[in-house]
């Protein structure tokens, strides 16, 4: 069985394709491609099939992360019953997902960083209008939920075999 995790930002060009290849990185390295599937969309539609933002590439490939292949794409109503889990970056985009799935999924639908480890912070903050070192913060926030999110999906039974 596959599990499906979809991160969900607002334009799909910063925080959701960050957490996408970060987490994308890390179930290859566990060797659970096979097992999870992941995407990253936008309650927004303004970037549809466009690359991630440059910053975000960057600042991701300093870290061994390649963004390059990924295109925002906007959520629709199928990803609430194709996905184990859609993930907001922030409650805001939370609030507008919660309305898109009303009471028919099946999903799990939550903050991102509901899953992180060490931060206390619950929202990851849009770096779009700041400077380089937002696209620092939210890399730093992305891998600790990455990583309590690995664990949480292998906890709930998904292992390598």
């Amino acid at each position: 069985m596959t599990t499906k995790v979809l991160f969900v930002c607002l334009g799909n060009i910063c925080r959701s394709p960050t957490a996408h290849g970060v987490f994308e990185k890390l179930v290859a390295d566990a060797g659970l491609q096979d097992k999870i599937e992941i995407d990253s969309a936008g309650t927004g539609d303004w970037h549809i099939g466009r690359p991630p933002d440059e910053r975000t590439q960057r600042a991701a490939k300093q870290r061994g992360y390649d963004l390059s292949h990924l295109r925002a794409r906007q959520v629709t109503g199928a990803d609430f019953h194709d996905f184990d889990y859609v993930l907001a970056m922030d409650k805001s985009n939370l609030k507008d997902l919660r309305s898109m799935a009303g009471d028919k999924s099946n999903c799990h639908v939550s903050l991102f960083l509901d899953f992180a480890e060490s931060s206390w912070k619950r929202e990851v903050p849009d770096p779009y209008y700041g400077g380089e070192d937002g696209f620092e913060t939210v890399l730093e926030l992305v891998e600790d939920g990455a990583r309590g999110l690995l664990e949480t999906i292998k906890g709930a039974g998904v292992s390598e075999q």
